[in-house]
């Protein structure tokens, strides 16, 4: 008698690579966080290249071990303890990367004075300190931000009585709140799209853009993608089991965050060609559905524009952002060579026309991007990542802090992590660490990198002899 063969399951042999150890990675992080808020007071208090090399060691330190981390595989409660250990002493630091928050200070006096920030510019109503910390570029623009930013902009105002490190302390306190809706909302995410919830993590939320600009930076854009995220996870959520009540509170959420900054919108498109697949699919059902989308977000928008009681003035300042020719938005890039050879006058003309059609690009995008999820050819975490890098890309306006618009649903997505983490390491090395403008102190940046660059390289060499072997599932 012939016995049967036994059967032999063979499990995928695991990847091994050399990596430090993630707890040493952590505090390298961390480290370099402590340095970065050192540096920036120290900056704060006088200028020096010392200060400047210190502040910039920390920014490498961090995204050295950020890059290192993507080699181990830590759990999420791990990467949930190390960002908030990253974290912490930039809750502290001084307004890092960007002078915004002294804009949002000043929008909010306007708006504390019963004018509309929208419609009124700082310069137009403000004298003095207040109006001296604002960036040269927005002291004559109006607020280019939504009802329900504006509203929170007042009331800190009114809390604050005008004091500025109360109000920064308070805007910062908004944008960590942002932060746990993003942190709650990217492993969720990533589970409706059936990637690695760690990766997701590691990727999209300890990342240095979300340090640097939506902690260090105070960026509103903290609260604009915690409830653009929140709202995603909980209406895809519910449409699966058809809580109507819960998917139009999500849907809520979406619109809300649309109501800090417009692109949230863009949820709002994913969401609403989920609800046609869901109710059966084809071109009738989408545009219903789109109908529905538009009246949510209009019924949210009326109701935080009058119950803000600013009015509906920041229709007509939507386009304040573009004033201002951004060097990184690949659309301008003709415009400046342009008026490099011809003149200003041609240049300008260029930039005209290049955002122009960046715009017509965008809407294609957008076409091409919801007709493939509504036929099943992309699931929706991956649309809405395709369609705010495209947004990103092609928009007239490009800042570093934009990027995360696109990098935290890709993250969820499992979508182009190679070149996402690469643009997210140069992004975060881009900008030197200084809020508010760095002309005029080229010599003290060049010697700052110069020694930054130094201590970063010997903390490297430090972090590769400490390396152990490390199994990835």
């Amino acid at each position: 008698m012939t016995l049967p063969s036994p059967t032999i399951t063979r499990w995928p042999a695991p990847v091994i690579t050399k990596a430090p150890a993630p707890n040493l990675l952590r505090w390298t992080g961390f480290g370099g966080a402590v340095l970065l808020t050192a540096g920036a007071w120290a900056m704060s208090a006088r200028a020096g290249a010392i200060p400047m090399g210190v502040a910039i060691a920390g920014v490498g330190l961090v995204v050295v071990a950020w890059v290192m981390l993507g080699r181990t595989r830590p759990d999420v409660s791990w990467l949930r303890r190390t960002l908030a250990y990253w974290c912490a002493p930039l809750v502290v630091a001084p307004p890092l990367f960007s002078a915004d928050v002294f804009s949002y200070l000043a929008q909010g006096e306007v708006a504390a004075r019963g004018l509309d920030p929208n419609v009124v510019s700082p310069a137009a109503a403000l004298s003095g300190d207040v109006l001296q910390r604002v960036g040269v570029y927005w002291r004559d623009t109006p607020s280019p931000y939504g009802p329900l930013f504006g509203t929170v902009e007042r009331a800190i105002a009114n809390v604050t009585g005008g004091d500025p490190v109360v109000g920064i302390v308070l805007y910062r306190l908004v944008a960590v709140l942002g932060l746990l809706l993003v942190v709650w909302a990217v492993p969720r995410l990533a589970a409706i799209a059936g990637t690695d919830e760690r990766v997701a993590l590691w990727m999209g939320v300890l990342n240095p853009l979300v340090l640097w600009h939506l902690i260090g930076g105070v960026h509103n854009d903290a609260l604009m993608l915690g409830l653009m995220l929140a709202g995603t996870v909980i209406a895809l959520h519910a449409l699966r089991d058809a809580r109507w009540w819960q998917f139009t509170a999500g849907v809520v959420l979406i619109a809300l965050g649309a109501q800090v900054k417009l692109p949230a919108l863009a949820a709002l498109a994913v969401v609403g060609t989920a609800l046609a697949r869901r109710l059966g699919g084809g071109l009738a059902r989408f545009v219903a559905a789109g109908f529905g989308m538009v009246a949510v977000a209009g019924v949210v928008s009326a109701l935080t524009s009058l119950a803000g009681g600013s009015g509906f003035g920041w229709v007509q300042a939507l386009g304040t952002p573009s004033k201002i020719a951004s060097w990184m938005a690949p659309t301008n890039w003709p415009g400046f060579l342009t008026g490099a050879v011809f003149g200003p006058e041609s240049g300008q003309a260029m930039i005209s026309a290049g955002r122009v059609a960046g715009l017509v690009l965008i809407l294609c995008g957008i076409v091409v991007v919801l007709s493939r999820q509504l036929r099943g050819g992309i699931g929706e975490v991956t649309a809405l990542g395709m369609m705010m890098s495209v947004i990103v890309v092609l928009g007239p306006v490009v800042q570093p802090w934009y990027l995360l618009w696109a990098v935290l649903p890709l993250a969820a997505a499992g979508l182009w992590r190679t070149r996402t983490a690469a643009a997210v390491a140069v992004f975060a090395l881009l900008v030197p660490p200084l809020a508010g403008n760095f002309a005029g102190r080229v010599p003290e940046l060049v010697t700052g990198y110069a020694l930054g660059i130094a201590l970063v390289a010997g903390a490297y060499l430090l972090l590769r002899r400490a390396r152990v072997t490390v199994a990835q599932s």
